[in-house]
């Protein structure tokens, strides 16, 4: 571990040079960036059909095709993932990682080229270690292991030469040799798909450990926790951990979770660093430990332009290069990735906090969501289910709004749907049976949360008098026009809203 140790304070310094000038000059990078990927991509079919010879600067690439989503790009993919190559990327692509579909699929899935792994994930993770030894100079968390909570699904093979699983499936497959040093658990354990052994066996391979920091879904890690809190019979993790020091966070909002987990962590001292680090690709991180906003890291391969929230659903809205943003706006986030992601519409949304540097919060999805847990639920799916449910159980839904329920003491995590019928069903336990299950299966991240009630439960539906709804648009004077009342929320403040005035 010495040895370790000393070899990656050597890297640090050296890789803190380089991201500050990167970021210093973060604008003239992203315009390297995008003349790269260009050149990069000129002899692949997507960038012979599209000219990608003739482009010499920002504003040829933007007029030489449209905004793509996952749609327009899926044909394209679905061709690499049954072995062509040379297609949108011109490195080999045989890695997809598997994410929350569409309107049109359960799932969809991401290519993940080699560049994407060594030049952006990998780097990411790197990235994060070198800022937070940078900020904490007395770090001993290479005197430990690292572990890694990785995701719900197995990897399987569409063939012998291409395979697809969740992120961080991809990812461990693929993770350097140096890394697996550091980690736990072994790599079987983190790639199980069956939550409920993998959780027991995690338990018992890592009790022993000594674990400096924790990487994953503060979904997962909190089931984790308490496992471990439950099988030592402790109340602290420290009791087990007592070197614990960095947990490393992403996927969902952390702002439901900071209390519990210094809670589990019982006062501890233990730092926590926030990433962005998607099926896409690895877009920020937060390198400061007393500021929450990430850094936007310009150098990873990835082309950014951005459209204001408020022109995204108008004719041809303009696109705005990171050099050209301003602080308070929330933008909707294009993505041209060294995986062949060209002109992408991620459905993200963000604010940018500081232009020199450029630093951001995310602000949301350009869709309504709930994302609490990392089951991604957009609204389209709780259109599709909501009529599944009704027409399962012969009632009509007038109006509705959901949020989730947070793992807070006793309460059970999952999401709670307000519902004013129409026409009632019989039952409501049957109507949340349908909703359910046609969740699960329209959406495979709802479906792997659910997975035998280990991170969320069945959705709990609130059958509201007549007129609730309406109610509640009158008292925020939003009657008429085309208010209505948000069909999904990723907080609970419109359920908690409702619910009170309810009681008054």
């Amino acid at each position: 571990m010495v040895v370790i140790s000393s070899i990656m304070s050597w890297y640090f310094r050296k890789r803190l040079n380089q991201i500050e000038s990167a970021i210093k000059n973060a604008a003239d990078v992203q315009l390297k960036v995008l003349k790269n990927l260009i050149l990069d991509a000129e002899n692949t079919e997507w960038g012979r059909t599209n000219d990608f010879k003739s482009i010499k600067n920002y504003q040829d690439f933007k007029n030489r095709f449209p905004l793509q989503d996952y749609e327009t790009l899926k044909p394209f993919i679905e061709r690499v993932m049954k072995g062509e190559q040379n297609v949108i990327w011109p490195s080999e692509i045989i890695w997809f990682a598997k994410s929350s579909g569409t309107t049109n699929d359960k799932s969809k899935f991401i290519p993940v080229s080699y560049e994407t792994l060594e030049e952006c994930h990998f780097q990411g993770g790197k990235d994060v270690l070198t800022y937070y030894c940078n900020n904490v100079q007395d770090s001993q968390i290479f005197d430990g292991k690292g572990l890694l909570i990785g995701g719900s699904h197995k990897v399987n093979a569409f063939n012998e030469n291409s395979f697809y699983g969740d992120l961080s499936a991809v990812l461990i497959n693929n993770i350097p040799t140096w890394v697996n040093m550091l980690k736990t658990p072994d790599m079987a354990i983190a790639l199980m798909d069956d939550w409920e052994q993998k959780l027991e066996k995690m338990v018992n391979q890592t009790v022993n450990e000594n674990v400096t920091n924790i990487s994953g879904v503060p979904t997962w890690t909190l089931v984790l926790m308490k496992k471990l809190l439950a099988a030592k019979g402790v109340n602290s993790i420290h009791e087990i951990w007592p070197n614990l020091e960095l947990y490393i966070h992403g996927g969902v909002s952390f702002t439901p979770y900071r209390e519990q987990f210094k809670s589990i962590f019982g006062g501890s001292k233990v730092n926590f660093l926030e990433t962005y680090n998607a099926s896409e690709g690895f877009f920020g991180l937060q390198n400061s430990l007393t500021d929450n906003a990430m850094q936007l890291m310009p150098d990873y391969g990835i082309f950014y332009e951005f459209i204001k929230v408020s022109e995204l659903n108008t004719d041809n809205p303009k696109t705005y290069l990171l050099g050209e943003v301003q602080l308070g706006i929330n933008y909707a986030v294009i993505i041209s990735t060294n995986s062949g992601l060209w002109r992408y519409q991620l459905g993200d949304t963000l604010e940018f906090t500081s232009i020199n540097p450029y630093k951001f919060i995310i602000t949301g999805r350009t869709k309504l969501f709930i994302n609490a847990f990392g089951e991604e639920v957009v609204i389209e799916n709780a259109e599709m289910a909501i009529a599944h449910a009704c027409r399962e159980t012969d009632s009509i839904v007038r109006e509705y709004t959901a949020a989730p329920i947070f793992l807070n003491g006793n309460d059970e995590a999952g999401h709670q749907w307000l519902i004013e019928f129409e026409k009632a069903p019989l039952n409501l336990e049957n109507f949340s049976l349908a909703l359910d299950n046609k969740l699960k299966e329209i959406n495979s991240d709802y479906e792997a949360k659910r997975h035998k009630d280990i991170a969320i439960k069945l959705p709990k539906i609130k059958q509201m008098p007549d007129q609730t709804f309406y109610n509640w648009l009158k008292h925020k004077g939003k009657l008429g026009g085309q208010n209505k009342v948000p069909r999904l929320s990723n907080d609970r403040r419109v359920v908690d809203e409702i619910l009170e005035g309810l009681n008054k």
